[in-house]
């Protein structure tokens, strides 16, 4: 299977960049607006290449034949030593207006596929990751070894440095070469003389004078056709989700323009006029066109000829057909663009995607009319629409926002889609993102609506899976959702709350602190007890072995009570210089803040970071070894991740233990999305040893006092149907109280339009009377002073049975 590698390594497709050169030195010629090296690949032959050869691709970007009669392309090595030379290998005969001329170099012992027929032979075996290749008028070879010196060296037409390439034109070498990768122009076969900016990395592509291709042959010039070739989208895009043609070239595939997207991923989408009877193949198929914006427009009827690739955004996802190293034909403008597909709970499965027991579902034939990933893929880059669509997840700082086209779809009560199990997704989800960057993106808050119809393409991501990239969106009906602001705490109850403070450090700006202080004081009206997570070191993410939190603490607290709070006291363990996991250099931890004028701290000597709490069981009480301590600090279950704080608290006379958690985070979980199904949560296993290592402490204390008040709380990274929460709660020894909650309230954070569950609130069968809530305050809403809701439970300490 070919696979493309991801873009943060290279550019599947070469394409070029019109940039103004940086760094040029002076001498060097103005940049040639004819002939030009489009393409240079030393990796054939190599171990893990396709082509048996290496090869130089010339290009003709003017309007006349350009001889090359006396002419060489010549190679020096990428870091030339005294004794390097340039290679010479003479040329003959000319390149045609648009044309294209190959040179083949050394071949290798790999490879499977060799080079159309080239136009000429040399013989050197030039480096895959770095080198220099020059045109020059001439077959002497050259004897400059600095970028000045050959730009003093007027016998050079082109010169393209690679790799880490001394010799280069401008700023930099062009970048990503490698045995699998060239380096090449874009179909403008732009030259500004900086190889950084006018080259880029993708998959090999020669052609020779007569427009063939590696693997075959095709008529003609393959950059400029005027008829339609054999081959049409629903072709490439096949009925699976791999193409049947992947790592093929086609010709003059028809399609009229439905989107272009000028930033990020550049290229543009086409659709055929002319489907198919079959529901699975799509009609549509994305162009990328790497860093040049593309050269057309909507409404354009245009041929496209290039490779077909499947790129995978990362290793687990499901992968976007393209075709790559576009050259493109435009016929005609202003055409008609096909009609959307419509979107709606009538459409849409209720399944969500085909399972293939933990293996990939690349292979497995769509059936759009069962599977709702397969109806998204199905219309992978094909318009669609949808109407009155509900938000399920705020916009984002990205300008995306969530919606649901199944409105009755696991509602919550304020409007959002509750994710309550492994096996029933919410199929209606869709990401929706705009092409139109003259307009500002829509600000929603889950509740909202995108109302009327929003019109797009069908994409994919990384993040969130199948999206409509929208070309016209609806209007928002903005349904003023409200932060919540709980009950005060009675005089006889004692509150307790948790918080995850998302990496609040003494650098952040005030803002934030004053957010968050508003958040405690007024949202959740000033608890007596506040579990925080993720409270960093005093200069957050500067990596220099700070570890102590007291100004970041200061500076929150001193909000908290310019905001009507109380003055709060605090009580941590700072963890070891980066073991804890987090941001390198945070050292987050969790932190207890109690008001010391209703609750007392009861603080025994000994705890830190290494030194494990014990239940000590005296005659007539159960206290802790330290207060505060913590739990099983040299467990594997916490090797890099925070470690629980556990605390004992005085409350009208009575005990109680208060534990502070931040499990570990979902990273590297396969998503829902995802190629691989069912997706593998490999993160649970460390959360369901941590959270074994909690409930065995638990049950120390209830071993030692069953009726002992446990509150155990904080951003636990699971579900309340997972197994870290059976873990957490065998024997029954803890409650989890988001389950005591209407099903429609039973969540505190939102991911990619999800309601979920993260952050809990536990108890002990010793609390007998309570009062919980979770206060939505953040995570429906675009503007967040964290991504989680803060929880606070209601506590009778004096309630007996």
């Amino acid at each position: 299977m070919h696979i493309s590698k991801p873009r943060s390594i290279l550019l599947a497709g070469a394409v070029a960049v019109t940039l103004s050169a940086t760094a040029l030195p002076a001498a060097f010629a103005a940049p040639s607006s004819t002939a030009v090296i489009s393409e240079v690949y030393g990796g054939g032959g190599n171990s893990g290449a396709t082509l048996t050869r290496d090869f130089v691709e010339l290009a003709n970007a003017g309007s006349a034949a350009y001889d090359l009669s006396g002419f060489s392309v010549q190679y020096l090595p990428g870091t030339p030593s005294a004794g390097s030379l340039w290679q010479v290998s003479a040329l003959t005969g000319s390149v045609a207006p648009g044309g294209r001329y190959l040179v083949a170099q050394a071949a290798g012992t790999g490879g499977t596929v060799a080079l159309p027929t080239p136009d000429a032979t040399g013989t050197v075996a030039m480096a895959a990751a770095s080198g220099t290749v020059a045109l020059v008028s001439g077959t002497t070879p050259l004897t400059c070894k600095t970028a000045a010196d050959c730009a003093a060296d007027t016998r050079i037409v082109d010169l393209v440095g690679y790799g880490s390439a001394v010799v280069r034109e401008g700023s930099g070498p062009a970048a990503g070469a490698s045995a699998t990768a060239s380096v090449a122009r874009g179909t403008s076969l732009a030259d500004t003389d900086n190889n950084a900016a006018d080259l880029t990395a993708g998959a090999p592509t020669p052609v020779n004078a007569a427009g063939e291709t590696s693997g075959g042959t095709s008529p003609g010039d393959p950059g400029n056709p005027t008829e339609p070739g054999t081959v049409r989208v629903h072709d490439i895009q096949g009925t699976t989700r791999v193409s049947p043609l992947n790592g093929q070239s086609v010709t003059g595939v028809p399609g009229i323009v439905t989107g272009v997207r000028t930033s990020g991923s550049r290229g543009f989408w086409i659709q055929d006029a002319t489907p198919d009877a079959d529901p699975r193949t799509s009609e549509g198929v994305f162009v990328f066109t790497g860093s040049t914006a593309p050269a057309v427009a909507v409404g354009d009827s245009v041929l496209v000829s290039g490779k077909v690739d499947e790129y995978y955004p990362s290793t687990t996802t499901q992968s976007i057909t393209e075709i790559t190293a576009p050259r493109v034909t435009v016929l005609s403008s202003g055409n008609a663009l096909p009609a959307p597909v419509v979107l709606d709970a009538a459409s849409v499965p209720n399944a969500y995607v085909p399972s293939a027991s933990g293996g990939s579902i690349d292979a497995v034939a769509l059936d759009p009319t069962k599977y709702a990933l397969d109806l998204y893929e199905s219309l992978e880059g094909t318009r669609v629409q949808i109407a009155d669509a509900r938000v399920t997840g705020a916009t984002t700082a990205y300008d995306e926002v969530w919606v649901t086209v199944k409105p009755n779809e696991n509602p919550t009560q304020r409007g959002g889609t509750l994710y309550s199990s492994y096996t029933d997704q919410n199929t209606g989800r869709i990401k929706v993102m705009s092409l139109d960057t003259t307009r500002p993106f829509p600000v929603a808050n889950v509740g909202d609506e995108l109302s009327g119809t929003t019109t797009g393409v069908m994409d994919y991501a990384s993040f969130g899976g199948y999206n409509l990239q929208a070309t016209e969106l609806g209007t928002l009906t903005d349904h003023h959702l409200k932060r919540e602001v709980t009950r005060k705490q009675k005089d006889k109850e004692l509150a307790v709350a948790t918080y995850n403070v998302e990496n609040l450090d003494a650098n952040d700006e005030q803002a934030k602190f004053d957010t968050l202080a508003a958040g405690v004081a007024v949202n959740l009206s000033s608890p007596d007890i506040v579990s925080l997570e993720e409270i960093q070191d005093d200069n957050g993410a500067v990596n220099d072995g700070t570890v102590g939190s007291e100004a970041t603490l200061k500076r929150f607290t001193d909000a908290i009570v310019k905001a009507g709070g109380p003055k709060y006291a605090w009580r941590y363990i700072a963890p070891e210089n980066n073991k804890d996991g987090g941001e390198p250099g945070g050292n987050i931890r969790n932190v207890f803040l109690y008001n010391p004028e209703r609750v007392d701290f009861v603080d025994r000597a000994g705890g830190d970071a290494t030194t494990p709490v014990t239940v000590v069981k005296a005659k007539n009480s159960v206290t802790l070894s330290a207060s505060p301590g913590r739990i099983a600090p040299a467990s594997d279950a916490w090797a890099d991740s925070r470690k629980p704080l556990v605390g004992e608290f005085r409350f009208h006379g009575k005990t109680v233990f208060v534990i502070g958690n931040h499990f570990a985070s979902k990273g590297g979980d396969q998503p829902l999305h995802g190629r691989y199904q069912e997706p593998k949560r490999s993160s649970e296993t460390k959360r369901v040893k941590q959270a074994a290592e909690v409930n065995t402490f638990v049950k120390s204390l209830l071993a030692a006092d069953k009726s002992a008040r446990v509150i155990t709380l904080g951003d636990l990274n699971d579900f309340a149907f997972s197994p870290t929460m059976d873990a957490l709660t065998d024997g029954k020894v803890l409650k989890p109280l988001i389950t005591t909650l209407p099903v429609g309230e039973q969540y505190s954070y939102v991911y990619e339009g999800n309601s979920q569950t993260l952050d809990h609130i536990l108890t002990s069968p010793g609390v007998l009377r309570f009062d919980y809530d979770v206060v939505h305050i953040n995570a429906e809403f675009a503007d967040q002073a964290s991504d989680h809701d803060p929880q606070i439970v209601r506590v009778d300490v004096n309630a007996q049975n």
